[in-house]
């Protein structure tokens, strides 16, 4: 499947595809938006309107099946992920599907099914495997920078927004029907991907859930262990109703440490005995280009590129589900 330019269409247009995403569509090379959807039609007017996006609809169908269309990206909740994901496929269309890939492991592997049945190619959208920034950890940890990695600590907390407080008018990200858990399948699925793309899949997991601040059903603390394939250990702690907010991972090996945010931009410090090192990176003004470009050079060049696949996007949906 190779295409001389990629004709892109979104299937949810929210927020998220403002800035962090739907831009990118139209920048990338060999790469346009032509397409948007959204159930209320005058919302997906006006995002077409003030994208420059040619086409808008307020049924998902007329866009998946709109012969202008040659590939879609699935911004929805992830309720709707394996839905879309099946009829596109249907369609023999290419698909980029948001994170977490779906409500549970199994729906990704109805995915990936359905996918290869249809023969197009899936990714999904755990962009930070292409950040400038997490590709220099990689680079660190294949030069053995650390020497041998021994085991990996994350630590994310975060204070309650106000608008998880609100009990008649949650978010959908505190919905589990909706989302497939609480803020940690929405949160730290980034992290636990990112760990499988530095240091390898993740073979055994056990994990503790609680609520503990009450203001929804779903999880709101989370303490996770693993072992990786390669026999690296790992522990995280997140919790979503503290007092401040921090995001902090270590990489420890047997000649020093990387540390560094999975959500912010601080520098990525890497200490040894012979002191520390830090390199900064300046932040792409849409985070998902770099993955687009790689999808895009896939659909329109040579295959492999893209770090991101159902294959990967799965394996962290395993991981988030034995967790909790």
């Amino acid at each position: 499947m190779k295409f001389e330019k990629v004709r892109w269409g979104i299937i949810g247009c929210g927020d998220v595809t403002e800035v962090k995403s739907g831009p990118a569509f139209q920048k990338v090379k060999n790469s346009e938006l032509v397409a948007v959807m959204r159930r209320t039609g005058e919302l997906a007017k006006d995002y077409a309107e003030r994208h420059n996006v040619p086409k808008w609809y307020d049924d998902a169908d007329a866009l998946i099946n709109d012969p202008d269309v040659d590939a879609v990206y699935i911004a929805t909740p992830p309720s709707s992920h394996k839905e879309y994901t099946i009829k596109v496929a249907k369609a023999g269309k290419p698909v980029y599907v948001e994170k977490p890939m779906a409500l549970n492991f199994a729906e990704c592997n109805e995915m990936i099914t359905a996918c290869k049945a249809a023969r197009v190619p899936l990714y999904v959208a755990y962009y930070r495997r292409e950040l400038p920034r997490l590709i220099k950890i990689k680079e660190l940890l294949e030069n053995k920078a650390i020497g041998d990695v021994r085991f990996v600590s994350t630590t994310q907390y975060q204070k309650a927004s106000e608008d998880v407080k609100d009990s008649q008018n949650l978010p959908w990200r505190v919905q589990p029907k909706l989302s497939g858990g609480g803020l940690f399948f929405d949160l730290a699925s980034h992290t636990l991907d990112l760990l499988d793309f530095l240091l390898g899949p993740i073979k055994d997991v056990q994990g503790f859930t609680s609520n503990q601040a009450g203001y929804y059903s779903a999880e709101d603390i989370v303490t996770g262990t693993y072992r990786f394939e390669s026999g690296i250990h790992g522990t995280g702690n997140w919790c979503f109703s503290a007092f401040e907010d921090v995001d902090v991972n270590e990489i420890v090996g047997s000649k020093g440490k990387i540390t560094f945010s999975t959500f912010g931009n601080e520098p990525i410090v890497l200490t040894t005995t012979s002191g520390t090192e830090q390199w900064n990176f300046e932040a792409p003004q849409h985070v998902h280009q770099p993955l687009v470009e790689t999808i895009v050079a896939d659909l329109t060049g040579d295959s492999g590129q893209c770090p991101s696949t159902g294959v990967t996007g799965a394996r962290t949906n395993w991981v988030l589900g034995e967790i909790s």
